[in-house]
């Protein structure tokens, strides 16, 4: 058997050492490196024939290491709990949610020039390509000159188109959606507004007001509950509201809303509950990912039975 001294042992220790820091240090983003990918990037998946739209955040967590959170095209905000960064390539993994299986998601990309282009393979191992560029800060130097306000509900259901088959319809001036199907959507687009709302909910029902047709604005049955991120009067996966302002099942609801840029206030019933916070990106089931852009209104129809009433938009000048 072969001997080797004190001092030869501690010198090979120290050499495994050097290269196993070596190895981690390659996989952790130097803060120059990193400041090319932090920040908030609006995503599109490549995902058979259709352009769907996702979400990323990226920031750093102490001197070296990057986290982040996801939004795909369903659910809700995800967790991120390591990106890697290294000459211009990232990688990261997300848990499953609403999904099946359980194996992560799994991104890669590389950075090109103010573009990440990658690829992202499923729960099901399933291989989609999809690009990114970065979320427009949304910074409004004025404040808003109010338009004039303009009706929503008009005979016939004129004005809004459904995202598939139309089970809507609309009656004494109600537009109501019997049973899950397609969602219903605003023809006509707008930036920054106010927004009112009525609503009323059988018991466990479950829909949303999209806001430019990305940010939901959740409309679930939560009377009694406390307040979520995914309850009542919340922007969905992100805010939640600061406390339940929701009526019981059956019962007709309001919301006041108003869209600013990035922040939004939430009047719930007659309650201020979200006031002047930030959104930071896209909610799952949003119709796109170019946040920089003039949206529609949405609500949701695919979730449950749900009704809505005098729906008023007074547009920005």
């Amino acid at each position: 058997m072969m001997r080797i001294g004190f001092a030869q042992f501690r010198f090979r220790c120290a050499a495994v050492a050097l290269a196993l820091l070596g190895s981690q240090l390659a996989t952790q983003a130097t803060p120059m490196a990193a400041a090319a990918i932090e920040g908030r990037w609006d995503m599109t998946v490549q995902f058979e024939g259709k352009l769907l739209p996702s979400w990323l955040e990226v920031m750093h967590s102490g001197s070296h290491r990057l986290v982040g959170s996801f939004v795909g095209f369903g659910g809700s905000a995800r967790p991120v709990s390591k990106v890697e960064f290294t000459d211009g390539r990232m990688r990261f993994t997300v848990p499953p949610q609403w999904e099946a299986g359980d194996r992560d998601f799994v991104f890669e990309a590389q950075l090109q020039g103010d573009s990440l282009v990658g690829t992202m393979i499923n729960e099901e191992g399933k291989q989609y390509n999809w690009t990114a560029h970065r979320a427009p800060d949304l910074v409004r130097t004025k404040a808003p000159v109010w338009g004039t306000p303009i009706k929503l509900i008009a005979p016939g259901g004129k004005g809004w188109h459904a995202t598939g088959a139309n089970q809507w319809k609309v009656e004494n001036g109600i537009l109501i959606n019997p049973a899950s199907g397609s969602n219903l959507v605003t023809d006509q687009t707008f930036t920054d507004f106010k927004l009112h709302i009525e609503f009323r909910y059988p018991a466990g029902s479950n829909s949303g007001v999209y806001l430019r047709g990305r940010y939901e604005i959740q409309v679930e049955d939560s009377y009694g509950k406390q307040p979520q991120k995914d309850l009542l009067g919340a922007v969905y996966g992100f805010i939640k509201p600061s406390e339940n302002a929701a009526k019981k099942a059956g019962e007709w609801q309001s919301y006041d809303i108003t869209l600013v840029g990035r922040f939004v206030t939430i009047v719930a019933n007659g309650k201020t509950i979200v006031c002047h916070q930030e959104i930071p990106g896209i909610t799952g089931g949003a119709l796109d990912s170019n946040e920089g852009a003039a949206g529609p209104i949405m609500l949701q129809g695919d979730h449950g039975a749900v009704e809505y009433h005098n729906i008023v938009i007074t547009p920005a000048k």
